[in-house]
């Protein structure tokens, strides 16, 4: 394996220019990578003052911001941990310090339960002090932990996953490989760090020189244009949102250019000019959005990964095919069972069980040397290169043995611009029932209604859906019905409307 990434941005000061930047809504605060190391450096010296040790663990349950990426990078200095919590999902108490082994908390929402710091503070630690000791050089092997991450906690106590060196090593080298990120890059990241594969692009741009801007979801939009990124780290719902106003610019436009160029013009108005390509993943993205942005002159590359493997596969310049989710990355294999079903084997897993899981869970999903059954159906082609055709669990058995694999069904009805999501149940085992998510309010029943012949022309009988409800509002992540990377939670919107499914009449029905 080449060099560890992770020991060298411990033991190393950046030596290049790269810098890194945190766009907010009121403006833009950069410093250089190198000055970043050594603030890092000095409030690992303070976390020490604070009693944190070597194998401690400190959480973080803040939005993204330099106090995060500084406890992050302090925390790899010391060799302690990191527990990342995503805002909204957990609350600052003794209770959250308690269930996961948390010696500090670190938060930007008041608490007075001992052990929570304000994350205002950190900037405070990253001040100079005259009496710092020089820390003690650390060295992380393959099999060390460096951080634990956690799911969103819809449902039941969240499990945890600790992530060891090797596994962020490997998926770093392998990404680079293919896409050679450098100096002249600025790779822009909004999604929640508590998100471990966000943290990446901060260890990539420490190693290879690059720039990383972080930023909000909230404050993406608005801080596209002026920050001018080169690469943006999204995922499709975010493209999605994108291909709308980009759309609506363009409709303004047209009275003055041809429609092809006022998407392109639209399109370098909102990214900024010097896009190379747009990364997306964690969820299915459609064929026509990722279609659209091709056709803009912002390649979009879509890829495929899970908490419990990293990045498996990506298509990226060179290796790209439509409908596919690319081709394995170097340090990983994909395992097919008779069945369709997706394994994944890594030269340096992840991990090997879940931590504070319920009995069984782990097993569930991990094999003895660590390789993951994802649930996930798909095939590889002759060049390589993997096609994911749905989740194993999200195929319905109908009471005559028909099997009916869901998503490309809901992707048929989701190819509508009045259709956000569409996620398909069969009560009693006989008919398909939609609940469809509206793209916008009121909702376009209409159109739902045309997508919906389309569909239903388009499948077998046994595939067609009977009746849509249309739910009363979009699909989110504070209604509790979408995850942090914007997939349906499919128990929750069936708890949700389980009346309206359960009805027989056939057609359109608003919620």
């Amino acid at each position: 394996m080449p060099r560890s990434l992770i020991n060298d941005i411990v033991s190393e000061a950046p030596v290049h220019d790269g810098r890194i930047s945190f766009a907010r809504l009121d403006g833009t605060e950069t410093l250089t990578l190198a000055e970043l190391y050594e603030r890092a450096g000095r409030v690992a010296s303070g976390l020490r003052r604070m009693g944190v040790a070597p194998g401690d663990r400190i959480g973080i349950l803040a939005a993204n911001g330099l106090e995060w990426v500084l406890l992050d990078l302090a925390a790899l200095r010391l060799k302690a941990e990191t527990a990342g919590f995503e805002p909204g999902k957990f609350e600052p108490d003794a209770e959250l310090l308690a269930r996961y082994d948390i010696k500090l908390l670190f938060s930007d929402r008041p608490s007075d339960a001992p052990g929570v710091v304000p994350v205002a503070d950190v900037r405070l630690l990253s001040e100079k002090q005259d009496d710092d000791e020089p820390l003690l050089p650390v060295h992380y092997g393959p099999e060390d932990t460096t951080t634990v991450k956690f799911t969103s906690g819809s449902t039941g106590t969240p499990k945890g996953l600790a992530a060891t060196a090797g596994s962020i090593d490997s998926s770093l080298h392998a990404v680079q490989e293919i896409f050679e990120h450098g100096p002249g890059d600025d790779l822009f990241v909004f999604l929640p760090l508590s998100l471990l594969q966000q943290r990446y692009w901060i260890y990539s741009a420490l190693r290879h020189g690059h720039d990383v801007t972080i930023s909000t979801y909230e404050a993406a939009f608005a801080t596209l244009g002026r920050v001018r990124p080169t690469v943006v780290m999204g995922v499709p719902a975010f493209y999605e949102t994108a291909k709308r106003h980009i759309e609506s610019r363009a409709r303004r436009a047209a009275k003055t250019s041809s429609p092809e160029d006022a998407v392109r013009e639209a399109a370098r108005r909102l990214f900024g000019d010097r896009i190379r390509y747009l990364w997306t993943g964690s969820a299915p993205a459609r064929a026509a959005m990722l279609t659209f942005f091709d056709e803009a002159g912002l390649p979009i590359y879509e890829g495929y990964g899970l908490n419990e493997t990293c990045i498996v596969t990506k298509n990226h310049p060179g290796a790209s095919r439509a409908g596919s989710v690319g081709k394995v990355l170097t340090g990983k294999q994909v395992l097919i069972d008779e069945d369709g079903v997706i394994s994944v084997r890594s030269d340096h897993p992840v991990n090997r069980r879940y931590a504070y899981a319920a009995p069984g869970d782990s097993e569930r999903v991990f094999g003895e040397d660590g390789t993951v059954r994802t649930g996930d159906l798909g095939h590889l082609d002759e060049d390589g290169f993997l096609f994911i055709r749905g989740r194993a669990d999200d195929v319905i058995v109908l009471d005559n043995g028909k099997k009916v694999i869901v998503r490309p069904i809901e992707e048929q009805m989701k190819s509508d611009p009045a259709i956000a999501e569409c996620v398909l149940f069969c009560p009693a085992q006989t008919d398909l029932v939609a609940v469809v998510s509206p793209s916008a309010l009121p909702a376009d029943t209409e159109a739902i209604a045309a997508r919906l012949a389309r569909t239903n022309s388009s499948v077998e009988r046994d595939e067609q859906i009977r009746r849509v409800v249309v739910a009363q509002e979009p699909f989110s992540i504070d209604n509790g019905l979408l995850t942090s990377q914007f997939k349906p939670k499919r128990k929750q919107i069936l708890a949700a409307y389980e009346r309206e499914i359960n009805d027989t009449k056939e057609g359109i029905h608003a919620a």
